[in-house]
């Protein structure tokens, strides 16, 4: 007979503060009761949590994490702290900073995620760090990258699900003369495509294109164009 296994049941926050501050407590950190009580709790409830211990013990839990836990599991916890808008902020920041090699998970942040999604991000960005995301884009990237996430984080764009037939296969022939059709590419028809769609839109161009040319856009395009489709 099989059992099913269910996550715990959450408790008050208050509950979690205590439980994280006896995690804490003694010969090293109980690192599995932190993750089995942090991992299982949503954002809001996180949120409390923090409220609660900060209340408690007059220490902030953030801090306290710092302290206690090491390596790829404080960077994963930390992140999980935070909303998934704040988190997002604090990854594009990471990426972007010159000292750390992580751009690839900036450039995924920002360009996987909606337009209204992008305005949230950046007011945090900018209330978290001081500064506007453009400037830090402006500062820390170049060439053709810095153009598209410069484009990106600035274009309003339809959120929706509905696709332009006759503009998809309008921008397939553009991006095809932008692209195998010519010597070296284009890059300002590729920037304005993809900063400008949909991500709807942008299956239904992808598509298209295979259809018509036989060829995968990525293969055209693969820097600009493979966190997209």
């Amino acid at each position: 007979m099989s059992t099913l296994n269910f996550p715990p049941v959450p408790t008050s926050p208050r509950d979690d503060a205590v439980q994280l501050y006896r995690a804490f407590k003694g010969l090293g950190c109980d690192t599995a009761a932190v993750i089995n009580i942090l991992a299982h709790r949503d954002a809001t409830h996180r949120s409390l949590i923090q409220h609660e211990y900060r209340t408690m013990y007059s220490e902030d839990l953030l801090k306290r994490l710092v302290s206690e836990l090491h390596g790829k599991l404080e960077t994963a916890v930390l992140l999980w702290m935070h909303d998934p808008a704040g988190r997002d902020a604090i990854v594009i920041r990471q990426g972007l900073l010159p000292d750390v090699t992580n751009l690839d998970a900036a450039t995924e942040v920002i360009c996987s995620r909606t337009p209204s999604q992008i305005q949230t991000i950046k007011q945090i960005y900018q209330s978290k760090f001081g500064v506007f995301l453009e400037q830090d884009i402006e500062r820390h990237t170049s060439g053709d990258h810095k153009k598209l996430l410069l484009a990106y984080v600035s274009t309003p764009r339809y959120e929706g699900f509905e696709v332009d037939r006759e503009m998809a296969l309008k921008d397939v022939k553009d991006l095809y003369k932008a692209g195998e059709k010519r010597w070296g590419t284009d890059e300002k028809t590729f920037i304005r495509i993809f900063s400008e769609r949909s991500r709807a839109q942008l299956a239904a161009i992808s598509a298209a294109y295979r259809d018509m040319y036989g060829s995968s856009l990525k293969k055209v395009n693969f820097t600009l164009i493979t966190t997209f489709i």
